[in-house]
């Protein structure tokens, strides 16, 4: 069977136009460089032609990236050594200058998250670290996101996920919140201690302006500890009395 040359070409020029077909999800677009010059504008979502080997197509992903930093070596700004993760969120805005002003966005973004978290965290104290975490995740995410402009990506949020303390720094910081709660029971002790001591010199005043109502507590008190099953036995002294032998003595 003889194959006419026109159905050869033609065979030939379906077969390429079907290959140099593209199709992009809602997600991607497609930086161009044709004849090694990059195209003004992305191509996509949807069908795309690619003509090869004339065109040549990068597929970009505008979705976010969740980058997960792994643990580095720190020695905070009071001399403690420590082990911390972070987690960054980034994306794509510009395809263009993804692919052009940088050779890998993924790796040049994991490496600049690596040494901006050792350079912030190790200017910070280890109270800051562990409390004004918040604070910290808001300059390294704008450190990171001035950055990464220029190459098209924008750091959404910076998250420091965990701070490994060595086992002696724990045992000290255990110490540390331990004493503290015993100073603060102290003062609270002694507070109680005060109000007290306040009370019983406005009782005693009391007391002292009326000569009755000790006499008169005297004997409440005798009754409440003879309600009580006991066998102690008491001998009451009359007031008077008391107050008589006091004079005696001053004499």
């Amino acid at each position: 069977m003889i194959v006419s040359a026109p159905l050869i070409f033609v065979t030939v020029v379906l077969l390429y136009l079907i290959s140099s077909i593209k199709i992009l999800a809602e997600y991607e677009r497609g930086v161009i460089f044709r004849l090694g010059k990059l195209l003004p504008r992305p191509k996509g979502p949807g069908l795309v032609l690619v003509f090869a080997p004339v065109d040549r197509m990068v597929r970009v992903s505008l979705r976010t990236v969740v980058l997960d930093v792994p643990p580095q070596d720190i020695i905070t700004r009071d001399n403690v050594s420590v082990k911390v993760n972070a987690v960054v969120f980034f994306r794509v805005l510009d395809p263009l200058k993804a692919i052009v002003e940088v050779e890998n966005f993924h790796y040049a973004t994991s490496q600049l998250a690596q040494t901006t978290l050792r350079s912030v965290l190790g200017q910070a104290e280890l109270d800051d670290l562990l409390a004004e975490r918040e604070r910290l995740n808001q300059e390294l995410q704008q450190i990171l996101d001035k950055q990464t402009d220029p190459w098209g990506v924008k750091v959404s949020a910076v998250e420091v996920k965990h701070v490994d303390l060595p086992s002696d720094m724990q045992r000290a910081i255990a110490k540390q919140a331990e004493a503290e709660r015993e100073r603060r029971a102290k003062i609270i002790h002694a507070d109680g201690e005060f109000a007290a001591s306040a009370k019983l010199a406005e009782a005693a005043n009391v007391l002292n302006a009326e000569p009755l109502a000790i006499t008169l507590r005297y004997l409440q008190t005798l009754t409440e500890i003879s309600t009580e099953k006991n066998s102690t036995i008491i001998f009451p002294l009359p007031i008077d009395l008391l107050r008589l032998l006091k004079e005696h003595v001053k004499e």
